[in-house]
């Protein structure tokens, strides 16, 4: 899957360093915050907008961003990658609040507090954890643990279906 920042210089006329200097300079921290600031003060696209606040985030100690998502399917998790890629594109579709955070080895989709938990826990599945307490338990969607009241194992991006995808939605809703 291509980078969907290749365009993002050509578009607003900086590169995503000179976005993340242009953020760090405004004092701002909070992800919705600095998406609402640079769609307002700077004009830019919501999508755009969510990927330079992710990046800012996740900057290492350089100030350069790390990479996060790629650490996670780099290697023999590589194949998996396109269904993260289609999960959260999923996610994001559902309404302009989905906050998508990357952390060392999952990615949490949030709005006011989490809703969905993405990670590879082996090189064979990607593990999708919903919050939908109360919601009876099936063959594919499982018990889950603290984190996420409920799990799916997603190993092909076939099998990130309709079901799959209602069950992101209404846990995006609750």
């Amino acid at each position: 899957m291509s980078d969907p920042f290749t365009n993002l210089e050509q578009k607003t006329g900086r590169s995503m360093p000179q976005w993340i200097g242009v953020v760090e300079s405004s004092g701002l921290s909070k992800h919705i915050e600095i998406i609402a600031w640079l769609k307002s003060e700077h004009g830019i696209s919501h999508g755009f907008a969510n990927g330079i606040a992710l990046a800012f985030r996740n900057r290492g100690e350089s100030g350069e961003p790390d990479d996060l998502v790629s650490a996670q399917y780099a290697g023999p998790k590589a194949a998996l990658r396109p269904i993260y890629e289609k999960l959260v594109a999923a996610a994001t579709a559902l309404g302009h609040d989905v906050e998508v955070a990357p952390k060392k080895a999952s990615v949490s989709l949030r709005r006011a507090k989490q809703f969905a938990l993405i990670e590879a826990p082996s090189a064979r599945r990607v593990q999708l954890g919903l919050q939908l307490p109360g919601e009876p338990t099936t063959d594919r969607l499982l018990a889950g643990n603290a984190m996420c009241s409920h799990r799916v194992f997603i190993s092909t991006i076939d099998e990130v279906d309709d079901e799959v995808l209602g069950w992101l939605r209404q846990a995006y809703e609750r």
